[in-house]
C-alpha cells in the first residue's frame, strides 16, 4: 500500500508537469490568447460599452479539442495501467505524454504551413487594397489544389475584375470630359455665332414688314414678302433656342399658382388651334396650387409641349391639359390624339438635336428638360402609335411645405 501510494504520487507529478508544458504552450505567441477590443462589433451592435471579449487564436481553437481528446486518452491510459508495476507504468504514461505533445506540435505545424500561412498572406494582400487601393496585388498560394487554392484563385480573379472597372471607369472618364470640353467650345462657339446672326436679323424683319405694308393688297409680292417674314420668325426662333440652350438663364424662383401658369400657356396656343380644328381642353386642380417656380420658365415648358402637339396632329384633334397634385409632387399632363412616337425614337426625343421634324431644330424638348430640373423635378414621356402621346412635368411641393413650415 506504501508503495501505490507512493507511484500515486509520482503519476500525480507527471501528470501536474504535462499540465504545467500544456499551459506553457498556451501562453506563447503560436497559440496567442488576448483581450481586444472589438471596436465593429460594439459599433455594429449599437452597445455603448466598450468592455474587452476574450479573443482566442485560430491555433487555440484548433488544438482545444485535440488536446480534449489526448487527455481522455490520457486518464484511459492511466486507468489501464493501474496494475503495471510503478516504473514501466511511470514510463509509459512518459511516453505517452510526450507523443500527445509531439502530436500537438506536428499539428500545430502542419496548420501554421497549410492554413496560417495563406491567411496571413491574404490579410497582408486585403490590407493593401482597402489601405492603399492597389489593385495589381495577388496571393501565392492560388495555384494549390485544394480549398485554399481555390480562396486565392477567387481572390485574384477578383482583384483583376476589379482593376479592369477601374481602367474601364478612367477611360471613360476621360473620354466623358474630352466630349464635354468639345462640347462647351462648340456651345460657346454657336452663341457667338447666334448673336452675330440675330441682330442683324432683326433688322431684316423690320425691313420686310415695311415692304409688305409698302404693297398693294391686290399685289403677288405680298404674299411673297409674307413668306419671307415668316422665314425670319422660324430662323429667329431657331437662334434664341440656341442661345437658351448654350447659354442658359438661372431661374427667378417665385411663389405662385401653377393653375395660372398652365392655363397661361393653354390660353397662348388656344387661338392657333382653333384655326387647326384642334380643340384645347384644360382642367386645372381643385385648388390653389402655389408653389416655387419661374413662371416664365415652366411656361415656355408647357408652351413647347403644346406646340409639339399641334404639329403631330396637324388638323382635327384634341389635346388636354391637366393639373394635379399627389405624392409631394404637382404634376401637369399634356395628352394628344397625335399618331404617337415611335418606340425606336422615344428614348431619344429629349437629346439635344434631336427631331423627326423636317423644319425642327431638336432643342426644345431638351430645352424644357433641362428647366424641369433645374427646378428639382422631371419629365416623362410616354407614346402609343396611333393613339397619341403623353407628356408628364413633375415639380416638387417640398419647397412650398418648407416655406409654409418656417
Amino acid at each position: 500500500m506504501p508503495e501505490e501510494t507512493a507511484l500515486t504520487k509520482g503519476e500525480a507529478a507527471v501528470v501536474a508537469d504535462g499540465h504545467a508544458a500544456s499551459a506553457k504552450e498556451r501562453n506563447t505567441s503560436m497559440m496567442g490568447v488576448e483581450l481586444v477590443h472589438d471596436r465593429d462589433l460594439i459599433a455594429a451592435s449599437g452597445a455603448g460599452s466598450s468592455a474587452p471579449r476574450l479573443r482566442l487564436a485560430w491555433q487555440v481553437k484548433a488544438i482545444l479539442p485535440i488536446a480534449f481528446v489526448l487527455l481522455n486518452g490520457l486518464l484511459l491510459l492511466l486507468l489501464a495501467t493501474f496494475s503495471v508495476a510503478g516504473p514501466q507504468r511511470r514510463a509509459v504514461l512518459v511516453v505517452a505524454a510526450a507523443g500527445a505533445v509531439a502530436v500537438c506540435a506536428v499539428l500545430l505545424s502542419v496548420l501554421y504551413y497549410l492554413v496560417q500561412r495563406p491567411m496571413v498572406q491574404l490579410q497582408e494582400k486585403m490590407e493593401r487594397v482597402i489601405t492603399a487601393g492597389d489593385l495589381t496585388v495577388a496571393v501565392p498560394f492560388a495555384s494549390r489544389n485544394d480549398e485554399i487554392g481555390d480562396l486565392g484563385r477567387n481572390f485574384n480573379e477578383m482583384i483583376r475584375r476589379l482593376r479592369e472597372s477601374q481602367e474601364e471607369i478612367a477611360r471613360l472618364h476621360r473620354t466623358q470630359m474630352s466630349r464635354a470640353e468639345h462640347l462647351a467650345t462648340l456651345g460657346a462657339l454657336a452663341a457667338g455665332l447666334a448673336h452675330e446672326i440675330r441682330n442683324p436679323l432683326a433688322g431684316i424683319a423690320g425691313v420686310i414688314d415695311i415692304v409688305r405694308r409698302d404693297r398693294p393688297a391686290s399685289s403677288p409680292a405680298r404674299q411673297v414678302v409674307k413668306d419671307v417674314r415668316q422665314e425670319v420668325t422660324q430662323i429667329n426662333r431657331i437662334i434664341s433656342d440656341l442661345l437658351e440652350t448654350a447659354r442658359p438663364k438661372p431661374p427667378e424662383i417665385r411663389r405662385s399658382d401653377l393653375n395660372t401658369t398652365a392655363e397661361h400657356s393653354v390660353m397662348f396656343v388656344r387661338q392657333q388651334a382653333l384655326s387647326r380644328s384642334i380643340e384645347v381642353e384644360f382642367t386645372p386642380w381643385v385648388e390653389p396650387l402655389e408653389l416655387e417656380h419661374d413662371a416664365g420658365q415652366i411656361h415656355q415648358v408647357l408652351l413647347n409641349l403644346l406646340l409639339n402637339s399641334m404639329q403631330a396632329i396637324g388638323s382635327s384633334g384634341h389635346i388636354r391639359v391637366h393639373v394635379l397634385a399627389a405624392n409631394g409632387a404637382a404634376k401637369v399632363l399634356v395628352e394628344d390624339t397625335g399618331p404617337g412616337i415611335a418606340p425606336e425614337h422615344l428614348p431619344n426625343i429629349f437629346r439635344p438635336f434631336y427631331t423627326t421634324k423636317g423644319n425642327g431644330t431638336g432643342l426644345g424638348l431638351s430645352l424644357a428638360r433641362r428647366i424641369v430640373e433645374e427646378h428639382g423635378g422631371r419629365v416623362e414621356a410616354s407614346s402609343q402609335l396611333g393613339r397619341g402621346t403623353t407628356f408628364e412635368v413633375f415639380l416638387p411641393l417640398r419647397q412650398m411645405q418648407v416655406q409654409a413650415a418656417d
